[in-house]
């Protein structure tokens, strides 16, 4: 089954980022701008007072806050994030994120997922 993104994998493309947010009222909306084996970039949109619980990622993660402002749970304390933002969570990092300023839109990137440990004879 193969997943539609907004930018082929194939050939380069430009898109803008304000154009394809899609917002919807107390929800979350996320759409998969590219995917291939090593990244994976998802455009988020929280409506006020949405929130994704704490969870981890076998994948390094980029989270850029393109408009508004957040919470976001990582290294055991809460921080507001604002536009213009960049957090790096390292694999397997806890965290979470709440829509508690209003709404905000946010760029997630994914590096390819962690290599599983070899272990030497």
């Amino acid at each position: 089954m193969s997943q539609t993104t907004l930018l082929p994998t194939d050939q380069a493309g430009a898109l803008v980022l304000a154009g394809a947010a899609e917002v919807s009222p107390a929800g979350i909306v996320s759409r998969t701008l590219v995917q291939s084996a090593e990244l994976r970039v998802i455009l988020f949109s929280f409506d006020q007072g949405q929130e994704l619980t704490a969870h981890s990622s076998r994948r390094r993660a980029l989270v850029q806050v393109l408009s508004g402002a957040c919470d976001f749970f990582f290294n055991g304390n809460w921080t507001r994030l604002e536009a213009g933002m960049l957090l790096h969570l390292p694999p397997e990092h806890p965290h979470a994120v709440r829509a508690s300023h209003g709404p905000f839109t946010m760029l997630l990137t994914l590096g390819a997922e962690a290599s599983p440990k070899i272990s030497s004879p």
